[in-house]
């Protein structure tokens, strides 16, 4: 009989097959979860002309899905450390794919309002999730890049819905790019069949044959049998598992974390759902508009896998509080206007500084907290930071309705940024879990049977 350290063969495993497969349906995840975001951005302009609607209406439907996504990110987070994440994915998966489905559907603006806040309430509760899944299983020389590649999901997914949107619109209707958003739940049954649970939930439950099951996959090259002992880290287990984020010194790393997700987010969704109309009142037109957010898209998932590979060499801190200074500098000189070929460029910028940003952020709070809390942790900063996402469409609404000039509409935009990158060089790295005592110094005997 030998012993496991779980921990530490996922660590040191190397990238294989088992990876590749969690990677790829992750990316799918996430592909969707970007793409159902995004696309009421896309068919913005089109639903203010058919409903009629002044720009703080439209603003508030963008603001009931960020509503329900708050909820989702906060309720599921927490319900993960509990049951499970696997199980957390498949829930929030049928919620935002069928709702964001349904929408195509919906006849009138309170419908659509209320089919955007219940699938708001499972693109809340999946990316943090499949985040925090991805670190549980990603060999540590890795973990910032893979969580980087997954997360460019979300930037695929938001250039699909504008692309979707120019070609099919025009001739079958805004409720076409609605009805792409159902093909996730086709794939589900074999999805939920590959995903594997995180270890530390299976050590918790005991499940300690799929646990040598797991992660035999995880590093073929060793060789464990069921009667291994399994020794892990310290579990600190809590009734309440938002407790442990204010544990061990963590408190004000917690607050910080939370003032960042408020910012940047504020800024994402802000662009996301206005940037295509602030650009109209520019001059451009709707299909020029929309290329700015493909444009804004493409920023995000160039910077996010450029950064997030920089991140596992010299650190996330040191790579993210530029980003956030760059992506506020990058929004102000949008507001002045200026050739085509260096607008088109400065929308990367502000794509790679504001969405990038907050993907690398994600990968660096799912490091920073314990597994055994870790759903939680982002769980929490996310539906913080969806208050941030709620402000922003109200923000732009609020700020086209007043009829300010365009530079300053982008300038409140910008503002965040700034705050988002105070608030993160204030965090210490001290109380960051990947720095604390060598796990063979923590380690108790886990038996699990």
């Amino acid at each position: 009989m030998t012993t496991i350290n779980s921990t530490e063969v996922i660590a040191n495993s190397k990238f294989n097959r088992f990876h590749l497969g969690l990677l790829l349906w992750s990316f799918l995840i996430i592909w969707f979860d970007g793409y159902d975001l995004v696309v009421y951005g896309t068919v913005l302009p089109t639903l203010i002309e058919k409903w009629n609607l002044s720009s703080v209406e439209a603003g508030a439907i963008g603001t009931y899905g960020l509503f329900g996504m708050m909820f989702g990110a906060i309720f599921f987070g927490t319900l993960a450390d509990r049951i499970g994440r696997k199980n957390v994915i498949a829930i929030t998966l049928v919620l935002f794919s069928l709702f964001t489905f349904l929408c195509g559907f919906a006849e009138t603006p309170t419908t659509f309002s209320t089919f955007r806040f219940i699938a708001g309430l499972g693109l809340g509760g999946i990316m943090p999730n499949v985040i925090a899944l991805l670190t549980d299983y990603a060999p540590k020389t890795m973990r910032s890049m893979i969580v980087s590649i997954v997360l460019c999901g979300y930037s695929v997914g938001g250039i699909l819905a504008p692309l979707i949107g120019i070609f099919l619109m025009p001739t079958f209707g805004w409720e076409s790019i609605f009805w792409f958003a159902g093909l996730p739940l086709l794939f589900l049954p074999i999805m939920y069949k590959q995903l594997p649970e995180t270890a530390s939930y299976l050590i918790r439950t005991g499940k300690k044959e799929k646990l040598i099951a797991t992660l035999a996959k995880v590093s073929p090259e060793s060789h464990f049998s069921q009667n291994d002992e399994v020794i892990d880290l310290k579990i600190h287990d809590s009734k309440v598992p938002i407790i442990g984020l204010f544990k061990e010194n963590r408190a004000f790393s917690t607050v910080m974390f939370w003032t960042a997700f408020f910012s940047c987010l504020l800024m994402v969704y802000g662009l996301n759902t206005w940037l295509p109309k602030l650009m109209m009142e520019a001059g451009y037109g709707l299909n020029s508009s929309l290329g700015f957010l493909i444009a804004l898209q493409g920023g995000a998932i160039i910077g996010t896998l450029i950064i997030g590979r920089l991140c596992d060499k010299y650190g996330s801190k040191k790579m993210l509080v530029p980003m956030y200074a760059s992506g506020a500098v990058a929004l102000t000189l949008l507001g002045f206007g200026g050739n085509t070929l260096v607008i088109y460029l400065l929308v990367a910028i502000a794509g790679a500084a504001t969405i990038g940003a907050q993907n690398i952020v994600q990968a660096y709070v799912s490091q920073y907290y314990p597994p055994s809390i870790r759903s939680t942790a982002l769980g929490m900063a996310s539906g913080i930071g969806r208050i941030g996402g709620m402000l922003g469409p109200l923000l732009g609404g609020f700020l086209l309705s007043i009829s300010l000039p365009i530079h300053l509409n982008f300038i409140a935009f910008a503002i965040p940024g700034l705050i988002a990158a105070a608030a993160l060089s204030l965090v210490p790295l001290k109380n960051a879990y990947y720095n604390k005592n060598d796990a063979k110094d923590k380690s108790i005997k886990v038996h699990v049977s």
